[in-house]
Protein backbone atom coordinates (compact mmCIF):
# COMPACT_ATOMS: atom_id res chain seq x y z
CA UNK A 1 0.00 0.00 0.00
CA UNK A 2 1.35 3.53 -0.99
CA UNK A 3 2.66 5.75 2.13
CA UNK A 4 2.07 9.50 2.13
CA UNK A 5 5.92 10.80 1.25
CA UNK A 6 6.68 14.69 1.69
CA UNK A 7 9.46 16.16 -0.45
CA UNK A 8 10.83 19.33 1.28
CA UNK A 9 13.01 21.60 -0.80
CA UNK A 10 14.36 25.20 -0.45
CA UNK A 11 11.31 28.12 -0.17
CA UNK A 12 10.57 28.75 -3.35
CA UNK A 13 11.44 26.21 -5.04
CA UNK A 14 8.04 24.31 -4.07
CA UNK A 15 6.53 24.59 -7.67
CA UNK A 16 10.20 23.69 -10.13
CA UNK A 17 9.90 20.69 -7.47
CA UNK A 18 6.31 19.83 -8.63
CA UNK A 19 7.33 19.73 -11.71
CA UNK A 20 10.24 17.64 -11.37
CA UNK A 21 8.22 14.87 -9.15
CA UNK A 22 5.78 14.70 -12.29
CA UNK A 23 8.44 14.41 -14.57
CA UNK A 24 10.25 11.91 -13.12
CA UNK A 25 6.99 9.94 -11.69
CA UNK A 26 4.07 10.63 -14.41
CA UNK A 27 1.73 8.30 -12.96
CA UNK A 28 1.83 9.93 -9.06
CA UNK A 29 -0.89 12.43 -7.73
CA UNK A 30 1.51 15.43 -6.72
CA UNK A 31 0.69 18.32 -4.38
CA UNK A 32 2.83 21.45 -3.94
CA UNK A 33 2.41 22.66 -0.84
CA UNK A 34 4.64 24.78 1.47
CA UNK A 35 7.66 23.85 1.84
CA UNK A 36 7.92 21.27 -0.31
CA UNK A 37 5.60 18.46 -2.08
CA UNK A 38 3.51 16.04 -1.01
CA UNK A 39 2.28 12.53 -3.10
CA UNK A 40 2.07 9.09 -2.25
CA UNK A 41 4.87 6.14 -2.84
CA UNK A 42 5.94 2.63 -2.87
CA UNK A 43 9.42 1.43 -2.29
CA UNK A 44 10.12 1.89 -6.23
CA UNK A 45 9.16 5.74 -5.69
CA UNK A 46 11.12 6.19 -2.71
CA UNK A 47 14.11 5.04 -4.85
CA UNK A 48 13.51 7.02 -7.67
CA UNK A 49 13.19 10.33 -6.48
CA UNK A 50 16.07 10.07 -4.02
CA UNK A 51 18.20 9.11 -7.57
CA UNK A 52 16.72 11.74 -9.63
CA UNK A 53 15.75 14.45 -7.92
CA UNK A 54 17.82 17.41 -8.02
CA UNK A 55 15.13 19.65 -6.49
CA UNK A 56 13.76 17.94 -3.04
CA UNK A 57 16.35 18.10 0.37
CA UNK A 58 15.25 14.85 1.26
CA UNK A 59 12.30 12.18 0.99
CA UNK A 60 10.12 11.53 3.82
CA UNK A 61 7.98 8.63 4.31
CA UNK A 62 4.98 9.70 6.66
CA UNK A 63 4.50 6.81 9.16
CA UNK A 64 2.23 8.13 11.75
CA UNK A 65 -0.06 11.88 12.19
CA UNK A 66 -2.53 12.89 14.31
CA UNK A 67 -3.77 15.16 16.93
CA UNK A 68 -1.32 15.93 20.37
CA UNK A 69 -1.37 18.22 23.61
CA UNK A 70 1.32 16.83 25.30
CA UNK A 71 4.79 14.26 25.16
CA UNK A 72 2.81 11.59 26.05
CA UNK A 73 0.48 12.15 23.10
CA UNK A 74 3.43 11.85 21.29
CA UNK A 75 4.48 8.72 22.61
CA UNK A 76 0.75 7.09 22.40
CA UNK A 77 1.35 8.07 18.40
CA UNK A 78 4.59 6.52 17.94
CA UNK A 79 4.11 3.45 19.95
CA UNK A 80 1.35 2.45 17.21
CA UNK A 81 3.85 2.01 14.28
CA UNK A 82 4.82 -1.51 13.46
CA UNK A 83 8.97 -1.03 13.62
CA UNK A 84 9.93 -4.11 12.87
CA UNK A 85 8.83 -3.63 9.60
CA UNK A 86 11.02 -1.08 9.32
CA UNK A 87 14.46 -2.10 11.30
CA UNK A 88 15.79 -4.87 13.49
CA UNK A 89 16.81 -4.52 17.43
CA UNK A 90 20.00 -5.11 16.35
CA UNK A 91 20.07 -1.98 14.46
CA UNK A 92 20.46 1.84 15.40
CA UNK A 93 17.69 5.47 14.95
CA UNK A 94 18.02 8.95 15.14
CA UNK A 95 15.24 11.16 16.15
CA UNK A 96 14.97 14.72 14.95
CA UNK A 97 12.27 17.53 15.04
CA UNK A 98 10.95 20.14 13.65
CA UNK A 99 8.09 22.50 14.71
CA UNK A 100 5.69 25.24 13.82
CA UNK A 101 4.00 27.18 16.24
CA UNK A 102 4.57 23.79 18.83
CA UNK A 103 2.79 24.91 22.60
CA UNK A 104 5.65 22.30 23.87
CA UNK A 105 8.59 23.86 25.33
CA UNK A 106 11.20 21.41 25.22
CA UNK A 107 11.66 19.96 21.20
CA UNK A 108 14.53 17.39 22.80
CA UNK A 109 12.15 15.78 25.36
CA UNK A 110 9.67 15.37 22.83
CA UNK A 111 12.16 13.35 20.49
CA UNK A 112 13.29 11.75 23.73
CA UNK A 113 9.33 10.12 23.62
CA UNK A 114 9.23 8.97 20.23
CA UNK A 115 12.60 7.15 21.01
CA UNK A 116 11.34 5.42 23.74
CA UNK A 117 8.24 4.71 22.12
CA UNK A 118 10.06 2.79 19.34
CA UNK A 119 12.66 1.07 21.88
CA UNK A 120 9.46 0.10 24.02
CA UNK A 121 7.67 -1.44 21.02
CA UNK A 122 10.42 -3.19 19.92
CA UNK A 123 11.63 -4.86 23.01
CA UNK A 124 7.62 -6.17 23.66
CA UNK A 125 8.07 -7.73 20.43
CA UNK A 126 10.99 -8.85 20.41
CA UNK A 127 12.56 -8.98 23.60
CA UNK A 128 15.59 -6.35 22.94
CA UNK A 129 15.50 -2.95 21.65
CA UNK A 130 17.56 -0.84 19.07
CA UNK A 131 20.30 1.90 20.55
CA UNK A 132 20.68 5.33 19.71
CA UNK A 133 23.36 6.67 16.84
CA UNK A 134 23.38 10.07 16.27
CA UNK A 135 26.29 9.50 13.33
CA UNK A 136 25.00 7.05 11.19
CA UNK A 137 21.85 5.47 12.08
CA UNK A 138 20.22 2.77 10.20
CA UNK A 139 16.84 4.68 10.99
CA UNK A 140 16.39 8.05 11.01
CA UNK A 141 13.03 9.74 12.06
CA UNK A 142 12.04 12.82 11.83
CA UNK A 143 8.90 14.11 14.16
CA UNK A 144 7.22 17.21 13.21
CA UNK A 145 4.98 19.09 16.02
CA UNK A 146 2.93 21.70 14.84
CA UNK A 147 0.34 23.56 16.71
CA UNK A 148 -2.45 21.03 17.60
CA UNK A 149 -1.21 17.88 14.95
CA UNK A 150 1.97 16.08 14.89
CA UNK A 151 3.12 13.51 12.29
CA UNK A 152 6.64 11.21 12.37
CA UNK A 153 8.29 10.35 8.93
CA UNK A 154 10.90 8.12 8.18
CA UNK A 155 13.90 9.72 6.69
CA UNK A 156 14.53 7.93 3.34
CA UNK A 157 17.83 9.95 2.26
CA UNK A 158 20.02 10.25 5.49
CA UNK A 159 22.15 12.86 4.49
CA UNK A 160 20.63 15.75 2.57
CA UNK A 161 20.19 14.84 -1.51
CA UNK A 162 22.46 18.43 -1.89
CA UNK A 163 24.97 16.04 -0.91
CA UNK A 164 25.47 14.49 -4.16
CA UNK A 165 28.87 12.45 -3.68
CA UNK A 166 31.47 14.62 -5.26
CA UNK A 167 32.57 17.49 -3.36
CA UNK A 168 35.70 17.32 -1.83
CA UNK A 169 37.03 21.07 -2.34
CA UNK A 170 34.92 23.88 -1.20
CA UNK A 171 35.12 27.30 -0.56
CA UNK A 172 33.98 29.24 3.14
CA UNK A 173 30.64 29.30 1.83
CA UNK A 174 29.37 26.98 -1.03
CA UNK A 175 26.01 27.33 -2.81
CA UNK A 176 23.78 23.80 -2.22
CA UNK A 177 23.78 21.98 -4.87
CA UNK A 178 19.80 21.47 -4.68
CA UNK A 179 19.51 25.11 -4.75
CA UNK A 180 21.88 25.33 -7.50
CA UNK A 181 19.70 23.39 -9.69
CA UNK A 182 16.94 25.54 -8.61
CA UNK A 183 18.26 28.46 -10.30
CA UNK A 184 18.63 26.59 -13.39
CA UNK A 185 15.46 25.22 -13.53
CA UNK A 186 13.76 28.68 -12.92
CA UNK A 187 15.77 30.18 -15.67
CA UNK A 188 14.43 27.28 -18.03
CA UNK A 189 17.95 25.99 -18.36
CA UNK A 190 17.92 22.67 -19.57
CA UNK A 191 21.17 22.46 -21.41
CA UNK A 192 20.61 22.51 -25.45
CA UNK A 193 20.53 25.25 -27.43
CA UNK A 194 17.20 26.25 -27.29
CA UNK A 195 16.49 26.00 -23.47
CA UNK A 196 19.35 28.36 -22.29
CA UNK A 197 21.79 27.54 -25.02
CA UNK A 198 25.61 28.30 -23.54
CA UNK A 199 25.84 28.82 -19.44
CA UNK A 200 29.36 30.72 -17.86
CA UNK A 201 29.45 31.37 -14.18
CA UNK A 202 31.74 34.37 -14.04
CA UNK A 203 31.86 33.73 -9.59
CA UNK A 204 32.09 29.93 -10.04
CA UNK A 205 33.78 29.51 -6.42
CA UNK A 206 34.17 25.76 -6.29
CA UNK A 207 31.73 25.23 -9.01
CA UNK A 208 28.39 24.21 -7.78
CA UNK A 209 26.01 26.24 -10.49
CA UNK A 210 28.51 24.82 -13.41
CA UNK A 211 29.12 21.31 -12.37
CA UNK A 212 25.36 20.85 -11.29
CA UNK A 213 24.27 22.42 -15.42
CA UNK A 214 26.39 20.29 -16.89
CA UNK A 215 25.27 17.07 -14.82
CA UNK A 216 22.11 18.59 -16.02
CA UNK A 217 23.30 19.00 -19.70
CA UNK A 218 25.06 15.35 -19.97
CA UNK A 219 21.62 13.85 -18.09
CA UNK A 220 23.66 12.37 -15.52
CA UNK A 221 21.62 11.21 -11.90
CA UNK A 222 22.44 13.37 -9.34
CA UNK A 223 22.34 11.04 -6.73
CA UNK A 224 24.09 8.15 -8.67
CA UNK A 225 27.74 8.66 -6.63
CA UNK A 226 26.36 8.43 -3.09
CA UNK A 227 24.31 6.22 -0.54
CA UNK A 228 20.95 6.50 0.92
CA UNK A 229 19.36 5.91 4.42
CA UNK A 230 16.84 4.08 2.51
CA UNK A 231 19.73 0.78 1.99
CA UNK A 232 19.38 -0.23 5.26
CA UNK A 233 15.80 -0.39 6.19
CA UNK A 234 13.82 -3.84 5.67
CA UNK A 235 11.85 -2.49 3.50
CA UNK A 236 14.89 -1.90 0.81
CA UNK A 237 16.70 -4.98 1.99
CA UNK A 238 15.25 -7.57 0.13
CA UNK A 239 17.39 -9.03 -2.84
CA UNK A 240 14.41 -8.11 -5.22
CA UNK A 241 14.56 -3.88 -3.64
CA UNK A 242 18.81 -4.06 -4.03
CA UNK A 243 18.24 -5.47 -7.52
CA UNK A 244 16.01 -3.08 -7.94
CA UNK A 245 18.47 -0.26 -7.05
CA UNK A 246 20.82 -1.38 -9.23
CA UNK A 247 18.46 -1.56 -12.08
CA UNK A 248 17.84 2.05 -11.69
CA UNK A 249 21.23 3.10 -11.25
CA UNK A 250 22.60 0.95 -14.56
CA UNK A 251 19.50 2.37 -16.56
CA UNK A 252 20.43 6.43 -15.66
CA UNK A 253 23.93 5.40 -16.66
CA UNK A 254 22.90 4.35 -19.81
CA UNK A 255 21.25 7.23 -20.79
CA UNK A 256 24.11 9.59 -20.44
CA UNK A 257 24.94 11.69 -23.29
CA UNK A 258 27.65 14.73 -24.61
CA UNK A 259 26.95 17.68 -23.45
CA UNK A 260 25.26 19.77 -26.42
CA UNK A 261 26.19 23.12 -25.26
CA UNK A 262 29.52 24.89 -23.98
CA UNK A 263 29.79 25.81 -20.24
CA UNK A 264 32.01 27.83 -18.72
CA UNK A 265 33.13 28.86 -15.10
CA UNK A 266 35.57 31.40 -13.92
CA UNK A 267 36.85 32.93 -10.68
CA UNK A 268 38.89 35.82 -9.60
CA UNK A 269 40.59 32.95 -7.07
CA UNK A 270 42.78 30.65 -9.18
CA UNK A 271 42.51 28.11 -6.18
CA UNK A 272 38.75 28.28 -5.92
CA UNK A 273 39.10 27.64 -9.48
CA UNK A 274 41.35 24.37 -8.71
CA UNK A 275 38.64 23.63 -6.21
CA UNK A 276 36.14 23.66 -9.20
CA UNK A 277 37.95 21.64 -11.28
CA UNK A 278 38.62 18.65 -9.14
CA UNK A 279 34.88 18.83 -7.87
CA UNK A 280 34.28 18.75 -11.47
CA UNK A 281 36.47 15.45 -11.82
CA UNK A 282 34.81 13.92 -8.95
CA UNK A 283 31.24 14.75 -10.48
CA UNK A 284 32.21 13.20 -13.80
CA UNK A 285 32.00 16.44 -15.74
CA UNK A 286 35.09 17.86 -16.38
CA UNK A 287 35.08 17.73 -20.40
CA UNK A 288 32.24 18.98 -20.54
CA UNK A 289 33.38 22.50 -18.80
CA UNK A 290 36.02 24.92 -19.42
CA UNK A 291 37.81 26.39 -16.80
CA UNK A 292 39.52 29.99 -16.24
CA UNK A 293 40.89 32.15 -13.70
CA UNK A 294 40.04 36.07 -13.95
CA UNK A 295 38.21 39.06 -12.37
CA UNK A 296 34.29 39.07 -13.16
CA UNK A 297 34.70 42.51 -14.08
CA UNK A 298 37.53 42.30 -16.87
CA UNK A 299 36.94 39.13 -18.04
CA UNK A 300 35.66 39.09 -21.74
CA UNK A 301 32.43 36.78 -22.43
CA UNK A 302 33.33 33.29 -23.94
CA UNK A 303 32.96 33.15 -27.69
CA UNK A 304 30.26 31.95 -29.07
CA UNK A 305 28.80 31.09 -32.21
CA UNK A 306 26.30 33.83 -33.83
CA UNK A 307 23.24 31.68 -33.32
CA UNK A 308 23.69 30.32 -29.96
CA UNK A 309 22.47 31.90 -26.86
CA UNK A 310 24.13 32.40 -23.80
CA UNK A 311 23.24 32.42 -20.21
CA UNK A 312 25.35 34.11 -17.32
CA UNK A 313 23.82 32.33 -13.82
CA UNK A 314 25.63 34.10 -10.96
CA UNK A 315 25.80 33.51 -6.76
CA UNK A 316 27.93 36.55 -6.04
CA UNK A 317 29.26 38.39 -3.21
CA UNK A 318 26.87 38.87 -0.27
CA UNK A 319 26.74 37.63 3.72
CA UNK A 320 29.78 35.96 4.92
CA UNK A 321 33.18 37.72 6.11
CA UNK A 322 35.27 36.70 3.23
CA UNK A 323 37.91 38.64 1.79
CA UNK A 324 36.92 40.67 -1.45
CA UNK A 325 38.67 39.96 -3.97
CA UNK A 326 39.98 41.66 -7.72
CA UNK A 327 38.73 44.83 -9.05
CA UNK A 328 36.07 44.80 -6.31
CA UNK A 329 39.04 44.73 -3.83
CA UNK A 330 39.51 48.28 -4.31
CA UNK A 331 35.61 49.93 -3.84
CA UNK A 332 35.06 48.15 -0.67
CA UNK A 333 36.19 46.12 1.97
CA UNK A 334 34.25 42.90 2.69
CA UNK A 335 31.79 40.28 1.76
CA UNK A 336 32.20 37.40 -0.72
CA UNK A 337 29.81 34.20 -1.05
CA UNK A 338 27.26 33.11 0.00
CA UNK A 339 26.14 31.08 3.13
CA UNK A 340 25.29 27.74 2.81
CA UNK A 341 22.57 26.40 5.65
CA UNK A 342 19.48 25.33 4.82
CA UNK A 343 16.57 27.60 5.92
CA UNK A 344 14.86 27.14 9.44
CA UNK A 345 11.00 27.34 10.52
CA UNK A 346 8.66 27.62 7.70
CA UNK A 347 8.94 24.01 5.82
CA UNK A 348 7.34 21.85 8.90
CA UNK A 349 8.43 18.88 7.30
CA UNK A 350 12.60 19.47 6.52
CA UNK A 351 15.72 18.96 8.56
CA UNK A 352 16.43 22.32 9.09
CA UNK A 353 19.91 23.30 9.93
CA UNK A 354 20.30 26.59 11.92
CA UNK A 355 23.03 29.43 10.36
CA UNK A 356 26.49 28.75 10.43
CA UNK A 357 28.29 29.83 14.06
CA UNK A 358 29.85 33.36 13.26
CA UNK A 359 27.87 34.18 10.43
CA UNK A 360 26.58 37.79 9.77
CA UNK A 361 23.00 38.68 10.69
CA UNK A 362 20.16 39.19 7.92
CA UNK A 363 21.10 42.23 7.17
CA UNK A 364 24.63 42.36 6.67
CA UNK A 365 24.07 41.13 3.09
CA UNK A 366 26.21 43.98 1.02
CA UNK A 367 28.84 43.29 -1.65
CA UNK A 368 31.65 45.88 -1.81
CA UNK A 369 30.30 49.35 -2.73
CA UNK A 370 30.52 49.57 -6.53
CA UNK A 371 30.79 45.65 -7.32
CA UNK A 372 27.30 45.49 -9.02
CA UNK A 373 27.33 49.07 -10.94
CA UNK A 374 30.44 47.88 -12.28
CA UNK A 375 29.22 44.02 -13.07
CA UNK A 376 26.52 45.57 -14.76
CA UNK A 377 29.16 48.31 -16.99
CA UNK A 378 31.13 45.36 -17.78
CA UNK A 379 28.16 43.20 -18.88
CA UNK A 380 26.99 46.17 -21.62
CA UNK A 381 30.07 46.93 -22.55
CA UNK A 382 31.13 43.18 -23.49
CA UNK A 383 28.42 40.65 -23.53
CA UNK A 384 25.74 42.88 -25.47
CA UNK A 385 27.63 42.81 -28.84
CA UNK A 386 26.69 38.96 -29.02
CA UNK A 387 24.16 38.61 -31.94
CA UNK A 388 21.88 35.94 -30.41
CA UNK A 389 22.46 37.67 -27.09
CA UNK A 390 23.00 36.98 -23.01
CA UNK A 391 20.43 36.43 -20.29
CA UNK A 392 22.16 36.72 -16.41
CA UNK A 393 20.41 35.73 -13.84
CA UNK A 394 21.51 37.16 -10.23
CA UNK A 395 20.58 35.89 -6.88
CA UNK A 396 20.56 38.22 -4.09
CA UNK A 397 19.09 39.61 -1.07
CA UNK A 398 19.26 43.12 -1.92
CA UNK A 399 15.39 44.07 -3.38
CA UNK A 400 17.06 47.11 -4.66
CA UNK A 401 19.74 45.16 -6.92
CA UNK A 402 18.47 46.36 -10.08
CA UNK A 403 18.68 50.09 -9.34
CA UNK A 404 22.19 49.35 -8.15
CA UNK A 405 23.22 48.15 -10.99
CA UNK A 406 21.29 50.62 -13.50
CA UNK A 407 19.89 47.86 -15.28
CA UNK A 408 16.00 46.88 -15.44
CA UNK A 409 15.34 43.09 -14.71
CA UNK A 410 12.40 41.01 -17.25
CA UNK A 411 11.63 38.88 -13.86
CA UNK A 412 12.27 38.21 -10.20
CA UNK A 413 12.02 35.40 -8.79
CA UNK A 414 11.56 34.40 -4.81
CA UNK A 415 14.27 32.02 -3.52
CA UNK A 416 15.72 31.63 -0.16
CA UNK A 417 18.98 30.63 0.37
CA UNK A 418 19.50 28.75 3.82
CA UNK A 419 17.82 31.60 6.02
CA UNK A 420 18.09 34.46 3.73
CA UNK A 421 15.83 35.88 1.44
CA UNK A 422 16.72 36.07 -2.26
CA UNK A 423 15.02 37.15 -5.19
CA UNK A 424 16.62 35.25 -8.75
CA UNK A 425 17.05 38.74 -10.88
CA UNK A 426 16.81 38.03 -14.61
CA UNK A 427 18.43 40.55 -16.85
CA UNK A 428 18.21 40.41 -20.87
CA UNK A 429 21.60 41.46 -22.23
CA UNK A 430 20.18 41.79 -25.94
CA UNK A 431 22.07 43.94 -28.71
CA UNK A 432 21.28 47.64 -28.36
CA UNK A 433 20.10 47.64 -24.68
CA UNK A 434 23.70 48.99 -23.91
CA UNK A 435 22.50 52.13 -25.46
CA UNK A 436 18.82 51.45 -24.39
CA UNK A 437 19.40 50.04 -20.62
CA UNK A 438 16.77 51.80 -18.57
CA UNK A 439 17.19 52.45 -15.14
CA UNK A 440 15.10 50.44 -13.05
Amino acid sequence: MPLPLFLPCAAGAEALLAEETARLLPDASVRAARGGVALAGDPHEVMVLNLESRLAQRVLIEVAEGPYRDEGDLYALAIGVAWSDWITPRQTLRVDTTSQRSPLKSLNFAALRVKDAVCDRMRDEHGERPSVDTVRPDLRLVLHVGAERAAVYVDSSGESLFKRGWREDQGDAPLKETLAAAMLAAAGWRGTPTEGGALHDPCCGSGTIVIEAAQIAMDLAPGRLRRFAFERLLPFAMAERRAELQRLKSKAAARVRAAQVPIFASDVSFRMVDFARRNAERAGVAEAIVFHGGDALERPPPPLPDGLHGTLMVNPPYGERIEVAGKARSGAPGRVASPGTERRGDDPRAIAAAPRAGSEPASDRDAPGDFFPRLAAHWKHAYTAHPAGWTAWILSPDMKLPSAMRLKESRRVPMWNGPIECRLFRFDLVPGSARSGAKA
